[in-house]
């Protein structure tokens, strides 16, 4: 069990490193933030829970096979703000420039409307 839960940690840490350290240098280098640090500004400390960080586009055209990262460009989930539950989504530009694929397109809003319903 232990193994499958380090596993598990070290998925969660490439994950929130989206493009990589060079591409989050770059990106505040240029005075901005990452996806997850905008969120962590908006929300109250500690609320941020995060959901689909493992997804993964489907795209197999222009040699894009190779390249599946984690989260795949946008970082989801809910948090609170002074107190009260929020649905967010940031675009991870250190991920092909923050770009939707068709994995984020389709699922978020009617999965954020189920979610709420069900609270």
């Amino acid at each position: 069990m232990t193994n499958i839960l380090q596993e598990l940690e070290l998925r969660r840490e490439t994950a929130r490193q989206g493009g990589g350290t060079a591409r989050i240098a770059a990106q505040h280098a240029k005075g901005k933030l990452t996806a997850r640090e905008r969120i962590e500004l908006l929300l109250d400390e500690g609320s941020f829970e995060e959901f689909d960080m493992f997804v993964t586009h489907r795209c197999t055209d222009f040699g894009m096979e190779a390249q599946r990262p984690a989260g795949d460009g946008v970082v989801t989930g809910w948090g609170t703000v002074n107190g009260r539950m929020i649905y967010v989504f940031s675009q991870d530009f250190t991920v092909f420039g923050g770009s939707l694929s068709e994995t984020h397109g389709y699922g978020d809003p009617e999965r954020c409307a189920g979610d709420w319903h069900q609270r």
